[in-house]
């Protein structure tokens, strides 16, 4: 059975056209489920779809959810909607050798990745392996990797 996905795509600047050439790439693959983004990554990966669908005589049949740019808050709200189970994938590209201002905030982004065990791709062969897994488009539960036992710890008195 298929099954709609609620796909998160970021990019650092120095990584926004080679999201934009995957995105491209595989729009076919993404028409299927639902995308957020980041605020410049969202525009750019707007009007890159409007472009292809004006250029191919087509409506275009993705729409992206943008949030504020990552420095803005967009990594953190983000991060409130993995933590809500409004995400189910994130593809974000991010670069290793430029320090980012917001640093704090992608670093808390990949912490809520993680212990909400969202798949995660940070690069372009990650992501092909990811989109290609036959769970992407099929019914997929995330297992809870235990950490949420923290909430029910009995403190010392």
């Amino acid at each position: 059975m298929r099954s709609i996905k609620n796909i998160a795509v970021v990019a650092h600047d120095n990584c926004k056209e080679e999201l934009l050439d995957f995105v491209s790439c595989n729009r076919d693959v993404f028409a299927l489920h639902n995308l957020v983004a980041t605020g410049t990554t969202g525009r750019l990966v707007e009007n890159m779809l409007k472009e292809h669908a004006e250029s191919s005589g087509h409506d275009s049949d993705i729409t992206v959810t943008r949030l504020q740019s990552g420095p803005l808050g967009g990594d953190q709200q983000l991060g409130a909607r993995i933590a809500e189970g409004r995400v189910d994938v994130l593809i974000f590209f991010w670069d290793p050798m430029q320090p980012q201002p917001h640093d704090v905030d992608v670093k808390a982004l990949l912490r809520l990745a993680v212990l909400y065990n969202i798949p995660t791709a940070s690069n372009r062969s990650s992501a092909e392996f990811l989109i290609s897994s036959p769970f992407f488009s099929s019914e997929f539960e995330i297992k809870d990797c235990g950490h949420f036992e923290y909430v029910n710890r009995i403190l010392p008195k």
